[in-house]
């Protein structure tokens, strides 16, 4: 030992540990980053690299769905908090100016002698009667949309379509659901590098074998990433020893986690626009266009009323059914700007953000773990294989710099 610290080369045995810890912090560092970016691939041909978490953005995406929907909510359940009348109520003032002009439009358009001649008297019936019809036909309407929005909105669809599409997104819901366990990752490739640098400095003086560093190099870039991981998801439960309480980092940190996906789900992905545009121009959208067709085409029959058997003798029955095609289309291409009004009251009604994160924080240990365990599970042993790989090159530095 006193051979040791008299040795000529001392300061480069002590910097052994020092830049072991620089090692291992480094290649946590390097070996994070490489597992969010890039998100696409960089290189030629086959040589290159792609985040991992960006490389299976379908998968992860898919992964990330099917906990929330079979863990925290189903978009049946969210739908029964939305109160059909209270839709009518925020759409009512819009859809009142708006059936006027569609209704004038379409019998000046289809019927224009008729219409030009009618009466004002009957034209002002007609219109009072289409108006005072808004509110039920908007309640019924949105009654039936709730009734099969399991056919009108596959919410797993939606999101992995959202998620794949933005790679960025599905990183970020990771990165900040994890924020605290990544910064682990990387502050404990710097403890266990400089304590299993200790270990090589002590190898390195009794037998200098030119593999050495780089071998240990190896193994702390691959000891580190591993502990890491190991610490982050356990224990799964709480393990008292004497004053101390010992539990896997993530978890511990429920509370804040769930605040956090919650946060990010309800305000970029799951939104009210995000939703009811998906059912509006996705692959369920003609299901909803016949729904709203069916209720606008019954409104049209009831507002005509007595004139109806007139109008069929004096116009024909396909003339009448034109016209009743014409309002429900009219009602159907103003329908994306009229849906908008409701946007403040669905995202009130459905209430994302305050379901997700109470019932989140609600869940055990087990399914709790399970929302960043995919990130490493399947290519855990990637982010390990890097950590060792760039480890390693790091060793060979230390044998070329130092020595």
């Amino acid at each position: 030992m006193i051979d040791f610290f008299t040795h000529s080369d001392l300061l480069f045995y002590l910097a052994i540990p020092v830049s072991s810890a620089i090692v291992g912090w480094g290649t946590n560092v390097v070996a994070l980053k490489m597992t969010f970016y890039p998100l696409e691939f960089i290189g030629i041909g086959p040589v290159g690299w792609q985040g991992i978490i960006p490389s299976r953005a379908g998968v992860m995406a898919g992964k990330a769905v099917d906990l929330l929907t079979k863990k925290l909510i189903t978009i049946e359940e969210r739908f029964e908090q939305i109160d059909p009348k209270r839709v009518a109520e925020e759409m009512e003032p819009r859809l009142i100016l708006l059936t006027e002009r569609i209704m004038e439009e379409a019998l000046a358009h289809q019927a224009p002698l008729v219409w030009e001649t009618a009466p004002s008297g009957l034209k002002k019936r007609i219109f009072k009667r289409a108006q005072a019809d808004i509110p039920q036909v908007v309640e019924s309407l949105m009654a039936e949309v709730k009734s099969n929005i399991s056919e009108l909105f596959d919410l797993r669809k939606m999101v992995v379509e959202t998620l794949e599409k933005d790679k960025e997104l599905l990183n970020q819901i990771f990165l900040k659901v994890g924020k605290a366990e990544f910064r682990f990752i990387e502050r404990s490739g710097l403890y266990f590098g400089f304590l299993f640098g200790i270990v090589q400095m002590g190898l390195w003086y009794y037998y200098q074998a030119w593999w050495i560093l780089p071998l240990a190099g190896l193994l702390i870039g691959y000891a580190t990433n591993l502990l890491a991981l190991k610490l982050i998801f356990h224990p799964l439960n709480p393990i008292r020893i004497g004053k101390w309480t010992i539990q896997g980092l993530f978890i511990k940190r429920q509370k804040e986690v769930a605040a956090a996906y919650a946060k990010i789900v309800a305000e970029r992905i799951l939104t009210s626009p995000n939703i009811f545009e998906t059912m509006l121009k996705g692959p369920a959208s003609e299901r909803l266009i016949d729904i709203v067709q069916t209720h606008v085409r019954r409104a049209v029959d009831a507002t005509a009323g007595m004139a109806k058997p007139l109008f069929l003798l004096s116009q024909g029955s396909k003339k009448y059914v034109t016209i009743k095609m014409e309002v429900a289309n009219r009602f159907i291409e103003e329908l994306p700007k009229s849906i908008k009004l409701i946007f403040g009251y669905a995202e009130e009604a459905l209430d994302i953000r305050n379901t997700l994160e109470s019932r989140m924080k609600a869940l055990p240990p087990k399914d709790f773990v399970s929302f960043l365990r995919p990130v490493f599970q399947e290519d855990e042993w990637k982010l390990i294989l890097v950590g060792a790989v760039l480890g390693m090159f790091a060793g060979f530095a230390q044998l070329f710099f130092l020595f």
